[in-house]
């Protein structure tokens, strides 16, 4: 029996026993389930500062982990071994298990380093929202902070399911032009901002745009970027994009994208100054 899976976009239509494009979701006796369910590939003790948030507990250290799978398929992954390669999708019998309870357990070890909490990151970890879910409410029950660090690229159904247990997101929104998303990411951009015009509602959330040279770093898409977050309202419908942070990054030549230089520092410089005539904190990365 094949199933429709509707965590994001692409609606996959998955034959029983195979997973979808993200290579982290399952039908399983003609239901869709998260593959990679408490199957952890990375974990570190991590600056906040690297989600990266500067304005959420700014000097803290989370513990960090990640999964394996991915919804999109950008060029440039710096973590693509758990990511989207062939690598990635043949991960799911090699991972470690890691309940939401001994999660917690490794939480609570570390608050004496320090450790303000979780967070989720490294790969996609809405592809395996339902570990996002079940962990961040254990961590907050023990009065601990939750963070997510995504792609924005699920549906509203799936935030629904996790607004009440974070404090914080970093969401990517990779660029301004369909033509981006669509061509080069194999994404969908208005996904993303309906996932961050929501989520401003209900948490803290900053930014991040690695800007790549010849696709997304003109004045015009970052002025016009940046515009669109300074609209962004509340959940009273008050005016709150002014205040987003917004990380704009520099772009290094990896995985499938070798052939473009760096970006430019100067270039990541003045688009900050772009957004800046928007957005009240604007920090330049990568730099």
């Amino acid at each position: 029996m094949t199933c429709v899976c509707d965590v994001c976009f692409r609606h996959c239509q998955i034959e029983e026993g195979k997973t979808g494009a993200c290579g982290a979701r399952v039908n399983r006796n003609g239901k869709i389930e998260a593959l990679g369910y408490g199957k952890i590939t990375s974990l570190a003790l991590d600056p906040i500062e690297k989600k990266p948030l500067y304005h959420f507990f700014p000097g803290s250290i989370i513990l960090s982990i990640g999964s394996f799978g991915c919804n999109l398929r950008c060029p440039f992954c710096q973590n693509y071994e758990i990511s989207w390669s062939k690598e990635a999708f043949s991960l799911a019998d090699r991972c470690s298990y890691i309940s939401p309870q001994e999660l917690l357990m490794i939480g609570k070890r570390y608050q004496s380093q320090g450790n303000i909490g979780i967070a989720f990151t490294y790969n996609e970890p809405l592809v395996c929202y339902e570990y996002v879910r079940d962990c961040a409410k254990l961590f907050h029950e023990a009065g601990m902070k939750t963070v997510l660090v995504s792609n924005g690229t699920a549906s509203l159904k799936v935030l629904d399911e996790l607004k009440e247990h974070i404090d914080a997101m970093n969401i990517d929104l990779k660029g301004f032009t369909d033509r981006y998303y669509t061509d080069v990411l194999k994404g969908d951009r208005k996904m993303v901002m309906d996932f961050i015009e929501e989520a401003v509602r209900y948490c803290h959330v900053e930014l991040t745009t690695l800007i790549v040279p010849g696709e997304n770093d003109s004045e015009a898409e970052m002025r016009e970027l940046s515009s669109w977050v300074a609209s962004l309202k509340d959940e009273d419908g008050r005016p709150v994009g002014r205040k987003v942070p917004l990380h704009i990054s520099r772009f290094f030549p990896r995985f499938h994208m070798t052939e473009k230089k760096p970006t430019k520092v100067e270039t990541v410089y003045r688009l900050c100054e772009i957004a800046r005539e928007n957005l009240d904190y604007v920090h330049p990365g990568n730099c």
